[in-house]
């Protein structure tokens, strides 16, 4: 491993239990900074109200850490936005924001147009299928944040069981996103889970940065961040265990096809053509192809908007 990479995992990887709960909430009041919390949410209606109301009971409530709570509602076909609402979050639909631009699907698109409809200093993304959620998710990764100036980026940490099976979760990390880190950008070796979407950032990163519409936004905010601000404003809290629901082997390979997209745009841009992804399902008459497109958009950084740019005037 190298060397600045071990350095780092010793002055930039923490424990939730690093930073109590009193000692955060002291640094939020004296640096008058605030904080968003966002959920990117799609037919989560089993899941996202209770993250929701955690949230909303252990850190507005009990203690005034979080300013707002946004669910971003990307097309839903159940019940997300009403369960949503009812448990204390504020609910917007994707499209409503930013009309003028066609909203493209993925996830990635979701969290971009997040920025132009909260106003914390600090944001913080939650995925909203997680299952037993603990608020640690949330102070743990907005901690460092909050008490280290020199902290831009924080990525939660944790256990990823697959069923009963300990560790066995993140497959895509395992199989995709981590020997591309390795090979590529080996100073961000050192992330234990590179995809995860519990993540939390300033705003004035945030702006700067490209965002992949898909699957790979993670992957590319963590790549292009290192080069914008280094690997000394980036780490890792460590919160535990995350449950959360599985995909569907298919669903993995298009997920990975969308981060090697991500990590090659960033390794040879200009010379690329819109790449597909052939999958095989068995039908009545044998094995049937069928063909993905793979998530190749990127939306600019959201200072280039001017629509954001008049809403931070005003």
């Amino acid at each position: 491993m190298l060397e600045d990479v071990e350095r780092w995992l010793s002055t930039r990887s923490w424990s939730v239990d690093d930073r109590p709960l009193k000692k955060i909430v002291a640094a939020k009041r004296s640096s008058n900074a605030t904080v968003s919390v966002v959920l990117p949410a799609l037919n989560e209606e089993e899941t996202v109200g209770e993250i929701v109301a955690v949230i909303r009971r252990d850190l507005m409530l009990k203690v005034p850490l979080v300013d707002e709570i946004v669910v971003i509602d990307s097309g839903s076909t159940d019940r997300t936005s009403e369960v949503a609402a009812a448990a204390g979050a504020r609910v917007v639909h994707r499209d409503d924001i930013l009309p003028r631009i066609p909203a493209a699907p993925g996830k990635g698109e979701v969290l971009w147009r997040s920025l132009l409809v909260t106003s914390g200093d600090i944001v913080c993304f939650i995925d909203a299928d997680l299952k037993e959620f603990s608020s640690d998710f949330v102070s743990g990764i907005v901690g460092p944040l909050l008490t280290d100036p020199g902290v831009d980026l924080v990525k939660a940490m944790y256990d990823r069981p697959l069923g009963q099976a300990a560790g066995q979760g993140g497959r895509v990390t395992e199989l995709m996103a981590r020997p591309l880190l390795n090979m590529h950008w080996p100073q961000l070796a050192g992330f234990v889970q590179p995809l995860g979407g519990e993540y939390a950032a300033r705003r004035s990163l945030l702006e700067q940065l490209p965002f992949p519409v898909g699957y790979g936004v993670e992957l590319g905010m963590l790549i292009d961040a290192l080069h914008l601000v280094g690997l000394d404003a980036l780490a890792q809290v460590d919160v535990g265990v995350r449950r959360h629901r599985h995909q569907d082997g298919q669903a993995l390979g298009r997920m990975s096809a969308a981060i090697y997209r991500t990590a090659q745009l960033r390794l040879a841009r200009g010379h690329l053509i819109r790449p597909s992804l052939t999958q095989f399902e068995r039908g009545e008459d044998g094995f049937e192809p069928r063909t993905y497109s793979v998530d190749t958009e990127e939306r600019p950084p959201m200072a280039d908007i001017a629509e954001y740019a008049t809403r931070r005037v005003a």
